[in-house]
């Protein structure tokens, strides 16, 4: 079990390393692009869009939300094919949103194919054991996979008093944190294991982490819960306490299901994997009957909303991704205090995969390109602790905001469309993972990478 960093972070020592990576230095890699730092200001601009827009102009943003996002896209996509002459990274990331969306996609279609019909006995004891055994899902299907799967009949089960608490939580534990234990669960470990990180080393070693900060989160929920039950009318309590009934319908898609995550271990040729994801989706969508579909409320508009998002995300995100690729070579021998806040703090803002790629990078030095190298460094019980705190980081992190992970924003687009009340992006920030998922962080940093 990994518990515990080399040595106590001096507290002098964490900040120059922050400074460091923060203010920048001379000594960067030469192989990595080196974007003016003002270019990341496009994807602030987009960040704030998106936190701030909703709240104070609802309509224009809900009318205007793809000129935003593309102008700003375009605006990095420019700098880098004219100003940095860049374009076999832009492909890169072309790649990656291209893969990015597949699977999401392929995954909402199938899933809007499964109709999983519950009734009665949403009490914050059956809620609490649900979302348990959706983050235990969540290592077999992906974060993802189980979200998809799982909303709906979580938005149903719950319908008579469902709220904000019901959606954020869901995100905190079967979004997120939930996936920790294998390299299906979050896309982070999966870069890992393609790195050469082995399948169930991440079970072994982060298993008290995720045992920890999902009882944490799964006790706040049912604290909150029994509040919000308690306040129902009693007709409602009467209802959600009524016998419990399950029915499943459109279960033919849990073929097209199983080759959507097949497909995610394939790499070459190029494409295939998306071709194989789109394909399913496509053979869901025209043999799924039409009722199911109908019964889960099933349309486009959520996917499109996170397309056209994160189009601009992927592409604003490329210089403050390149920058720290560029500056990672400074962060080599930090202590795992250091790795766990810096790779979850830049996790909850970037895309969580990329960033555990850049921190994995800067602990592994020259391994990271040699999985025989790298599994040979995870003998060495320091490293262990380094990759311990950069993979809890990433995976916890991401559901510190709505862009943190990709699921999150999807969760969020399908509640709306099924009518239920969910925070903006601020709303979410300060009053669920500042008070709430914040705390658990805290909790998890204390018992097992203070020293």
């Amino acid at each position: 079990m990994v518990c515990c960093a080399r040595y106590r972070a001096h507290p002098a020592e964490t900040f120059d390393a922050l400074s460091t990576l923060l203010l920048g230095s001379a000594r960067m890699a030469p192989d990595v692009l080196q974007p003016h730092p003002l270019m990341m200001a496009p994807f602030g601009l987009l960040l704030l869009a998106i936190a701030l827009a909703p709240l104070f102009c609802p309509g224009w943003w809900g009318r205007h939300y793809p000129k935003v996002s593309f102008t700003l896209g375009a605006l990095t996509l420019g700098y880098y094919l004219i100003g940095l002459q860049a374009a076999p990274r832009v492909l890169e990331v072309a790649h990656e949103y291209v893969s990015f969306i597949a699977l999401i996609g392929s995954l909402f279609v199938v899933s809007g194919g499964i109709h999983i019909i519950v009734k009665g006995e949403a009490t914050p004891g059956v809620n609490v054991a649900f979302l348990l055994v959706g983050a235990l899902l969540a290592n077999v299907l992906g974060t993802t996979g189980a979200s998809m799967l799982l909303l709906r009949p979580w938005i149903r089960m719950n319908k008579y008093r469902v709220t904000a608490h019901h959606i954020v939580f869901f995100i905190f534990i079967v979004s997120n944190v939930g996936g920790c234990l294998t390299p299906i669960g979050d896309p982070p470990l999966f870069l890992g294991y393609l790195r050469g990180v082995p399948f169930w080393w991440v079970a072994e070693h982060c298993w008290p982490m995720w045992a920890a900060g999902l009882g944490i989160l799964l006790a706040m929920f049912y604290v909150v819960d029994s509040i919000n039950f308690r306040r129902a009318p009693r007709e409602v309590r009467e209802k959600e306490t009524a016998h419990e009934t399950w029915r499943f319908e459109g279960l033919g898609n849990v073929f097209y299901l199983a080759v959507i995550l097949g497909a995610v271990f394939i790499e070459k040729p190029l494409f295939l994997r998306e071709a194989l994801m789109v394909g399913a989706a496509i053979a869901s969508y025209r043999t799924t009957n039409r009722q199911v579909h109908e019964a889960n409320d099933f349309n486009f508009h959520p996917i499109n909303e996170v397309a056209i998002l994160f189009a601009g995300i992927f592409l604003t995100m490329m210089p403050a991704l390149d920058w720290l690729q560029g500056h990672a070579g400074q962060m080599a021998g930090l202590t795992p205090t250091f790795y766990y806040w810096a790779t979850g703090a830049l996790s909850s803002v970037l895309d969580n995969a990329p960033t555990y790629l850049s921190f994995l990078s800067a602990a592994a030095g020259p391994a990271v390109s040699d999985p025989a190298q790298l599994a040979a460094l995870l003998e060495r019980p320091g490293f262990a602790r380094d990759l311990v705190a950069i993979s809890v980081g990433a995976v916890f992190f991401g559901a510190a905001t709505y862009i943190g992970n990709g699921p999150n924003f999807m969760v969020k687009a399908i509640a709306e469309q099924n009518k239920v009340r969910v925070p903006g992006f601020l709303g979410y920030v300060f009053k669920y993972s500042l008070p709430f998922l914040l705390p658990m962080l805290v909790v998890v940093w204390l018992l097992f990478f203070r020293g």
